[in-house]
């Protein structure tokens, strides 16, 4: 699966990550936490990336610090978390 963000009309610093399966995760793995407003945002890239290829799941790949509002918003909006270390 194509995993360029051009392809998708994302910019270039956003990190995507084939997963196998027709799963595309979207890296992001920083040292500060992600709030509800960086949720969003996450929830408009998938948003773009189902446009493009609409039978895609998406999943983010990201460190513990998040908060459970992100966390909710995600689950709602079909997106699914994956933690790293």
């Amino acid at each position: 699966m194509e995993i360029n963000p051009l392809y998708f009309g994302l910019s270039t610093q956003i990190k995507l990550e084939n997963l196998g399966n027709n799963r595309l995760g979207i890296l992001k793995v920083i040292k500060s936490r992600i709030i509800q407003k960086d949720a969003a945002k996450i929830v408009a890239i998938a948003n773009q990336l189902k446009s493009v290829t609409p039978n895609v799941e998406v999943t983010l790949i990201c460190t513990r610090n998040i908060c459970s509002k992100s966390i909710a918003l995600l689950e709602k909006e079909g997106v699914g978390i994956r933690f790293v270390e």
